[in-house]
């Protein structure tokens, strides 16, 4: 194991203290409810709770669970969907359109009472992350940044260290401290239903949840645009010269039409640019673009023929490569993913996605492991320390999801001791095995297929964002070793 103790870990996270990174696009406060037991999920059945003045009619519930229900506009089809993902213990995220939600879930809403807010989205979970493990550089940007956002950007680092460009009076682009650089935005809130593992009776069935997870009501206000204003734009070259990596994220918010006449591709194609922009005067600089759930298949096949040809990483889970695999034609394989989990599938459909638009390295996060699958290097001795060192990678994002897991957030590189303490999952050393065979076929002769199994916490504080502090632990880890020690 590469971490022996405490002391390992933040040996290691030493390294990542002169990494800089740019993240785009998606921020927001998330609005938590905890669902820790039946009662809980009972009072919101309740017909006689009238959260909001509101009568839920349980027929209808019931009905919607049949009809599967994929954008949500009122509470029926909500608790629905709800009951659905506790019966798969699958992580599952709607798009919530304000402009469609029936009066009496708006009100619903806004009575329910949530236990906590913090940041969110992809943007706003790893900047926070990544200014803890004390980057040298983290610029920030998402289209919307009220007041309320931007005070919940936590500098935890040394120094002060998420930054969002902010353009002055002189027309000049400044890199501002992102506490000080908020704007007249709207909030864009994220309700999020955090359940555990319990079973309840519901219409003359016990359900009994597999495994804890969450189920996200993601808003999408009009206002909102995956997009950079042409006046940060033209400094992104500038911008890239001076960082050494970037992820991006926030794509699913990216709707098929507007109410100004624009459609999804104009803004696939300006999110192509702002890559193309950064890359432009830093042709080592390393993009990882990290998946979402989307319920829109077409959105979905959009995002991965417009971007994935110009980034280097992608991050996902079995199911997200499933969806993409289903949207290239190939759906087969992706039914046996979405039925069985194989690891085999999963593994056959990352080569598929790797050969297919030319990328250095795919990563995948599961419940009970995390794996690199990317081309080997010809030089034996490197390649060997290669493997070690994206080992090391995968091995750092397990403790930091673990930590993340048990204490529902990282507040210090002390609180990793609680991630590296936490034990394997019991299925870690028939995955090495299996991955080790699948490796030393013919097929894969090519290819390094580098698995850590998961660290399991039983019934987590909290499992948002566990891919996102995953996917950006290994994937900065990995630049590291690329900057300083130019082996891989």
């Amino acid at each position: 194991m590469p971490f022996k103790n405490l002391n390992d870990v933040k040996e290691h996270c030493e390294n990542l203290e002169n990494i800089a990174i740019f993240l785009g696009y998606n921020a927001n406060v998330d609005a938590l409810k905890y669902i820790s037991s039946k009662n809980d999920l009972y009072e919101l059945l309740d017909e006689k709770n009238n959260i909001g003045d509101v009568k839920i009619d349980i027929d209808k519930v019931i009905e919607n669970m049949a009809s599967y229900p994929r954008e949500i506009k009122t509470p029926e089809e909500f608790l629905a969907r709800l009951i659905l993902a506790m019966k798969s213990g699958k992580p599952v995220e709607i798009p919530l359109i304000s402009a469609n939600l029936s009066p009496n879930f708006k009100k619903w809403l806004e009575d329910l009472k949530f236990n906590e807010k913090r940041i969110g989205g992809q943007v706003g979970i790893i900047a926070n992350l990544l200014s803890l493990l004390n980057l040298e550089k983290i610029i920030a940007y998402t289209p919307l940044l009220s007041k309320k956002q931007s005070e919940m950007f936590e500098n935890k680092g040394n120094h002060a260290n998420i930054f969002y460009p902010v353009l002055k009076k002189d027309g000049k682009v400044s890199l501002t401290n992102i506490n000080n650089a908020y704007k007249d935005d709207e909030t864009k809130i994220n309700r999020i239903f955090e359940y555990k593992e319990f079973d309840f009776e519901f219409n003359n069935e016990k359900i009994d949840i597999p495994r804890a997870n969450r189920l996200i009501l993601a808003s999408r206000p009009e206002n909102l645009r995956i997009d950079i204003s042409e006046d940060i734009k033209k400094e992104l070259p500038e911008m890239g010269k001076d960082i050494d990596c970037a992820i991006v994220s926030g794509y699913q918010s990216i709707k098929e039409k507007y109410s100004d006449g624009k459609t999804d591709e104009y803004y696939f194609k300006r999110a192509v640019e702002d890559i193309k922009l950064l890359k432009s005067k830093n042709l080592d600089l390393k993009v990882h673009l990290e998946f979402a759930s989307v319920q829109n298949p077409l959105l979905r096949k959009k995002i991965v023929e417009y971007l994935y040809p110009v980034v280097d990483c992608a991050g996902l889970d079995e199911t997200e490569i499933a969806n993409i695999l289903n949207s290239l034609g190939y759906s087969e394989l992706s039914e046996k993913i979405l039925k069985d989990s194989r690891i085999e599938d999963v593994i056959e459909a990352s080569k598929i996605v790797l050969e297919k638009y030319d990328l250095e390295m795919i990563q995948i996060h599961t419940i009970f492991y995390i794996m690199f699958i990317c081309k080997k290097i010809e030089d034996k001795a490197k390649n060997d320390i290669k493997i070690a060192q994206l080992k090391k990678s995968l091995e750092f994002a397990t403790i930091l999801a673990s930590s993340k897991a048990k204490n529902g957030l990282i507040t210090s590189i002390e609180d990793l001791k609680m991630g590296l303490d936490t034990p394997y999952n019991q299925y870690g050393d028939l995955l090495i095995d299996l991955v080790s065979n699948i490796s030393n076929s013919s097929e894969f002769t090519e290819y390094n297929i580098v698995l850590v199994p998961s660290r399991i916490v039983k019934n987590p504080k909290s499992t948002v964002g566990l891919g996102d502090t995953i996917s950006s632990g290994a994937f900065v880890s990995y630049v590291a070793d690329l900057k300083n020690n130019n082996v891989l």
